[in-house]
């Protein structure tokens, strides 16, 4: 078994040897707003980049943002403990402090919540704070931390 599989397994991340990354390709209207946002509000870094697309260290893992205007829409919603929550979106899960000071730098840049900061489940097994907002683009992310990151895969 590969250090890699056994770390899936394994949820106590502070003991992890090797930590699987994931990669996700979206579409972006513009590559220069792209940039401003992802690198300017939420402190990306590029990557690898070309005309049709650029490469951002998303907090450790990697998306790629391809230009490709005619397949950006608003993902549509459901209802999630009385809110309506993108379905299609992405994004981290952040230790408490990171997270509140994420909150604060995307309040202090302008832009629109989709769900403002807050915290879901409050006392209970997956307490969770959770905000969503949505990049030039339209694209929806989430940025989720939990009280307990023992609890992420743990039934209520």
């Amino acid at each position: 078994m590969s250090i890699a599989v056994i770390s899936l397994h394994n949820l106590n991340a502070a003991k992890r040897i090797f930590m699987a990354l994931f990669h996700l390709a979206f579409p972006v209207k513009d590559l220069k707003e792209t940039i401003k946002f992802y690198v300017g509000v939420l402190g990306c870094r590029v990557g690898r980049e070309h005309s049709e697309w650029i490469d951002f260290d998303f907090f450790g893992h990697q998306i790629s943002a391809h230009l490709k205007p005619e397949e950006c829409s608003v993902a549509r919603a459901n209802d999630v403990d009385g809110k309506q929550v993108p379905v299609r979106h992405f994004g981290v899960i952040l230790e408490w402090n990171e997270w509140e000071e994420l909150a604060e730098r995307v309040k202090g840049s302008g832009i629109d919540f989709i769900i403002e900061p807050g915290t879901r489940f409050k006392g209970k097994v997956g307490e969770q704070g959770t905000f969503f907002f949505r990049d030039p683009s339209g694209n929806a992310l989430e940025f989720k931390t939990f009280r307990d990151i023992g609890n992420l895969f743990k039934a209520a």
